[in-house]
This record gives C-alpha cells, structure tokens and sequence, in this order.
C-alpha cells in the first residue's frame, strides 16, 4: 500500500517535501504615516499597529530592515483635508516627507528596503472618496490627473515604487503616462488590479480615517461576487502598463488569486488586509486561536495559491517567528 505518512514522520522530512515556503524576503509591511512630531499612537482596532509622524519612522526603519522583509507601503493621514484631496498631491505631503527621511536614513545607516508608496485620495479628500466627486458622484476622468500629480509627488521624493489603489478606470495608464513624461520610465507600478469592495477594510478605515462620509465605493471598487471581472480589470492594468498586478483583499478570495495566477505573467501581490489582521489578534488574545501557527499557515496559503509578493501587516512578527524557528533548528 502508499504509505504517504512516511515523508511526514519528522520536522526534517516536512521540510524536504514541502511543496510551498513563505518567503520573509516577499512581503511588505504597510506603514501609517501621520502629521506632527513625535507622534507614534496605535490603531484602536488593529493591535500592535501603530500611526507614526515622520520623524519616528526611524524605528520602523530599523525595525524593517533587521526583519529583513522586503519593504514598506505608505499611506498617509494628512492634518487638512479638502474636496480635492490635494494632501495626496503635495510635494511637502506626508507622504513624500516619509519616503524621503527613510532615504536619509538609509544614507545614514546602509540599510535599505523597497518604499512604496500607495496613491488615491481618500485619506486626503473631505468626503473621503477615492476622486473628485461631481454632483455627489466620484468622477473617473476629472480623477485621473490628481492620481498622477499624487505619483509624481512620491517618485520626486524618491520612491521606489508606486501603487495606484482607487480602481478608477485608466488610473494606471494615467499614471504610466505621467511618470514616463516627468522622466521617471524605469519606476515600476504595482496595480491594485482586483480590488473588491469588501467588509475587512474596516479597521484600515479606522487607521486612516478614510471611511467615506456618505455612500460607499461599490460603484469602483469590485463587486465581491466576481471573479472573471477580476481578470478582465487585471488584464486592463497590465495593458496600462503595470509591472505588478494585485488582489485585496487576500483570505476570502483565493480563488481569485489561483485564477490570476493562471492568467498572468505578471509578479502577483496580494493584501492581507486589515480585518484579516484584526480578527487574528483578537481570537489570539482571547486565546481561541494560536496566532505564530495561525498566521504562519494563512502566509502559507497565499503563497500556495500563487501569490509572489505579501503585503502584511503580520510581517514583522512573521519573521521573527521565522528566525526563532531557525535559531530553534
């Protein structure tokens, strides 16, 4: 008879078969940026996350770089905000602020990691939308030059990398077009390609005050029932001119990334978003879930399903989790 048992019979022998490995080297860590000096204040609703002004980034920095993760995502919580969103365009925004004190860090020390840098308006814009709204309606063209004045702040400041998120149609053109314009050719983009209006971004909302004050974004974001549409809005990015594809939320939609991972060539991200990072705390801290194995298996299963980037906010404690496991070995 098969004995399959006999290649799981020790820690060894699991290692050699394993057929998928989490790779702390993919995943990015998503960084909340705020106004002020020497602030640093933890998310209600996300444990262990914290909000930070730019001059406290350095812990983060060193943080990162000792994890050895692969970078960081910026997204950033303007003092104003205005219909416009123009914080998000602002190339004394907090956002560029960041990128460039992580590079003079990075000159100071020798230690370096990705910046990326997340662009839309919601976080910046009065209404909270992800563009302009005429008419109490978001705008999708008149929306697609702030996008791109948004990239050309980060890549000015020093990104290394953009991440257009607010699913208006041709964003990703819209962005490519303005980098290449402005000189900036070689900056690669990663799409927030399948982007779906889902219930575990709440926390992330919380953390940076983005919740839109009337409405909601269904009509952008994707429709959670879909998952040919997904490929239809990955395809449309990667003709736009995307270097790196997505699908947000991760957990509840791994069949989407299965089928995108079929479908592209492309690197394909995924965002373990804030609501999977937040219904784990809260079982682990009531003891209903152990978190090191439970966020060591749901890493496993984004990669399983085809993903090649992580972007988590679990990171930082997953390779720690990782190098005791190494020590241990």
């Amino acid at each position: 008879m098969q004995r399959l048992r006999r290649m799981r019979a020790n820690g060894m022998l699991r290692a050699l078969a394993a057929e998928t490995r989490a790779d702390v080297s993919k995943l990015i860590y998503p960084v909340f940026v705020r106004g002020g000096e020497n602030v640093k204040e933890e998310v209600p609703s996300m444990p262990g996350v914290y909000r930070y002004s730019a001059d406290r980034l350095g812990e983060v920095a060193d943080a990162v770089a000792e994890a050895g993760v692969a970078g960081v995502m910026l997204f950033g919580i303007p003092e104003q905000k205005d219909e416009s969103g123009s914080g998000a365009y602002d190339e004394n925004g907090v956002v560029p602020r960041a990128i460039r004190f992580f590079k003079d860090h990075f000159r100071k020390t020798g230690k370096s990691f990705l910046v990326a840098a997340d662009i839309c308006l919601c976080e910046y814009t009065s209404h909270g939308h992800c563009g302009m709204l005429v008419g109490g309606e978001v705008d999708n063209d008149g929306s697609l030059p702030l996008h791109a004045k948004a990239a050309l702040a980060a890549a000015e400041a020093g990104a290394d990398m953009v991440a257009p998120s607010s699913m208006m149609d041709g964003v990703v053109g819209a962005v490519r077009r303005a980098l290449d314009g402005a000189g900036f050719s070689s900056l690669p983009i990663m799409a927030y390609s399948a982007k779906f209006a889902s219930a575990f971004y709440g926390p992330f909302r919380d953390a940076a005050d983005s919740a839109p004050k009337s409405g909601d974004r269904k009509s952008y974001q994707m429709d959670v029932r879909n998952a040919r549409e997904a490929v239809r809005e990955i395809e449309a990015d990667e003709v736009e001119g995307a270097d790196i594809v997505m699908v947000k939320p991760a957990l509840a939609f791994l069949d989407v990334v299965k089928t995108a991972r079929e479908r592209t060539l492309l690197p394909l991200a995924v965002y373990n978003v804030s609501g999977e990072y937040s219904m784990v705390k809260a079982a682990a801290k009531e003891g209903w879930l152990d978190e090191k194995r439970t966020v060591t298996e749901i890493m496993a299963a984004f990669f399983r399903a085809g993903a090649d980037i992580v972007i988590t906010y679990h990171a930082l404690d997953f390779a720690r989790w990782q190098k005791e496991a190494e020590v241990q070995g």
